[in-house]
């Protein structure tokens, strides 16, 4: 397996533009000839989708939702960054590189980094053109708030639905290209396989979740934008049908797994309340713009918070890092909240809580400006919660969140496996150990919008391409696997339910490779994961047949993968021995509890390479340089 990231030569600054001018192009009339596979409607699959119609090439676009604008994309709540500096506080594309070289531990590119902040600047003005209603200042300008993480506010949003008015826009451009005849959308269908044709991508095998139908779809390229694989936690902020099937499946044919143990835990999220939740629910990071995070001094304070008094209370992350108070890296946040609540100060029945508490800007500011700001997500805690936070501090705690490890992908977002490109959180390439808050929308739009248009145009160019069908014997291959492995699953007729087993495997994901990992934990759950994933081929009971509409059966396929996927996480946790942004091996800390990584060792991006199910994956390397943000002890006090 080759790893040629091919970074452009030259000046960080420069780099983009030599390597847009470096590409072939494909002549307008040309691109007619071409057909694209997309795989996700989210921000990256969207925009892509969208733009390389719009550019001319014969796009097939995937979702197995009944509508492009339900990708999960639509969840993200606080803002997007952008480094247009509007606030004139400081900002600037180099800052914004800074601030997510260093937000990620140093794990992360410096080209691929670079380029998104300048991208960034764009992205604001195409989403203004298409209407997105982002936040204004009372003279009409675009409003920014602060995130996470920096010391300059560059945060653009809508109140506190920005991912949804962002896809909103992405998903007009969309249907605009379906009215025109260059998107064929397929809603309600799922890629279960990959078709690899002389070494290159040239195809999806779907399954068609209303009637059963196994199809083949073909194409020059295929981009996957279908997100990140969180729900292998069980537990965690994503939907609940959010899945790896897709890029698991394109790795088990070549692609390579770049950093699988880097998933992020983010530290606002509502308490688990019970055994019967499915799923758990995200407070926006942007209400630790005005919210103070806080815990009682005295362990085992049971009192109401509102009965706690000021000089009783231990606002830990003002204390611990004072330069930026409630405002530290969602990793660093997660980790502070967990201290406080294993020293038996948590909040909540559980103990497993902090409070998010208003009172200081609701006194400071008044109720209107704190409801313009963060009303409906005030709404949708107190629904679920019952609780109304205008009265009485919300109570929050870490979860999972994103995952920063996705398919290995070079700087022009192509993987291993020629002609498949990998966009947004399924690939590994921008956010290191640790992604920023509002970043991820960022990476997404700029993937979709200014990156793939550019880079797919010059793979297009400089490769034939033979015709391939139905009857290319590496099609009949993928669609064979697939129809068996379904009906495999079928035929199990065990007396277990899929959900016992996910539920079963995030549990040892949380206990073992969660918020705080150690080799012995890492070395039990690759041994109870894989009795698991033996006895799951046949124990499991999946309900109803392959020609209908069948839930349990899409369940117990991605489950599947999940139970594979989880063993190769704790596996490349294992591997990596240091700590670094939410990868924390309990084994390297500072004496402060911080992370301390090993750049000697581990500066680097590890990369996967499948060799079978049950045997071990070969692991490479990509050494990592720094020119111009050389790494130190991440410090925010």
């Amino acid at each position: 397996m080759k790893f040629d990231s091919r970074i452009p030569s030259g000046p960080i600054q420069e780099k983009w533009d030599k390597c847009r001018f470096d590409m072939k192009l494909v002549n307008p009339a040309n691109k007619r000839k071409y057909t694209i596979i997309v795989v996700g409607t989210g921000l990256a699959g969207g925009a892509a989708a969208a733009t390389l119609a719009e550019l001319g090439y014969n796009v097939k676009c995937f979702s197995y939702h009944d509508s492009p604008r339900r990708a999960h994309s639509i969840a993200a709540q606080g803002g997007i960054n952008a480094a247009k500096n509007y606030q004139n506080d400081g900002d600037s594309i180099y800052r914004l590189f800074y601030d997510t070289v260093k937000g990620g531990d140093f794990r992360a590119r410096e080209a691929n980094v670079y380029r998104l902040a300048q991208i960034s600047v764009n992205i604001i003005d195409q989403c203004v053109a298409q209407g997105v209603p982002f936040a204004r200042e009372y003279g009409g300008l675009l409003a920014n708030r602060s995130f996470g993480g920096a010391q300059v506010s560059r945060t653009f949003y809508a109140r506190g639905q920005t991912g949804q008015q962002l896809l909103l826009g992405a998903y007009q451009a969309l249907e605009r290209q379906i009215d025109a005849g260059k998107v064929q959308m397929f809603t309600r269908t799922e890629m279960l396989d990959l078709i690899v044709v002389n070494g290159q991508a040239r195809g999806i095998v779907t399954r068609n979740l209303i009637d059963g139908r196994i199809e083949v779809h073909f194409g020059d390229a295929v981009c996957l934008g279908t997100g990140g694989y969180g729900n292998v936690f069980y537990l965690s902020t994503n939907a609940k049908n959010s899945n790896a099937t897709a890029i698991w499946r394109a790795y088990k044919r070549g692609a390579a797994f770049a950093n699988p143990c880097f998933t992020q835990i983010h530290p606002t999220c509502i308490p688990v309340s019970g055994d019967y939740q499915s799923k758990l629910t995200l407070m926006s990071e942007s209400l630790r713009n005005d919210g103070r995070i806080w815990v009682p001094l005295r362990k085992g304070d049971k009192r109401a918070p509102n009965q706690i008094p000021e000089a009783e209370r231990d606002y830990y992350l003002e204390r611990r890092y004072p330069s930026f108070g409630n405002l530290v890296p969602r990793d660093v946040a997660s980790r502070a909240a967990k201290a406080v609540c294993d020293e038996g100060r948590g909040v909540g029945e559980t103990g497993l809580g902090v409070y998010l508490d208003f009172g200081d800007a609701i006194r400071r500011l008044g109720a209107q400006p704190i409801s313009e700001r963060y009303g409906n997500l005030f709404e949708m805690y107190d629904r679920i919660t019952g609780e109304d936070p205008y009265k009485v501090p919300m109570r929050i705690f870490p979860a999972i969140h994103y995952t920063m490890g996705g398919l290995w992908v070079d700087y022009r977002l192509q993987s291993t496996v020629p002609g498949l490109f990998v966009l947004g959180e399924a690939n590994f390439s921008d956010h290191g150990a640790n992604r920023l808050g509002a970043s991820a929308l960022m990476q997404g739009l700029a993937d979709g919008y200014f990156v793939i248009p550019y880079t797919i145009g010059d793979y297009l160019a400089s490769n034939k391409f033979d015709k391939v069908g139905a009857d290319t014997p590496e099609a009949v291959e993928a669609l064979d696997n697939v129809r068996n492995s379904n009906k495999k699953l079928l035929s199990i007729k065990g007396k277990r339910t899929v959900d016992s087993f996910h539920k079963e495997l995030g549990k040892y994901m949380w206990d073992y490779c969660g918020m705080g990992r150690n080799e012995k934990g890492l070395t039990q759950a690759l041994g109870k994961i894989a009795e698991l994933r033996e006895e799951y081929w046949k124990n499991v009971n999946v309900l109803g047949e392959n020609a209908e509409i069948n839930q349990s059966l899409e369940k117990a396929a991605r489950v599947a993968d999940f139970l594979e996927l989880g063993e190769l996480m704790c596996l490349d946790a294992l591997e990596r021995r240091e700590s670094c942004g939410g990868h924390f091996r309990e084994e390297w800390q500072t004496p402060e509890g911080e992370a301390m990584r090993d750049d000697e060792q581990f500066s680097h991006a590890a990369a996967w390479e499948f060799t079978g199910v049950g045997k071990r994956p070969i692991r490479h390397t990509e050494q990592l340089t720094f020119e111009y943000v050389h790494p130190s002890q991440r410090s925010y006090k």
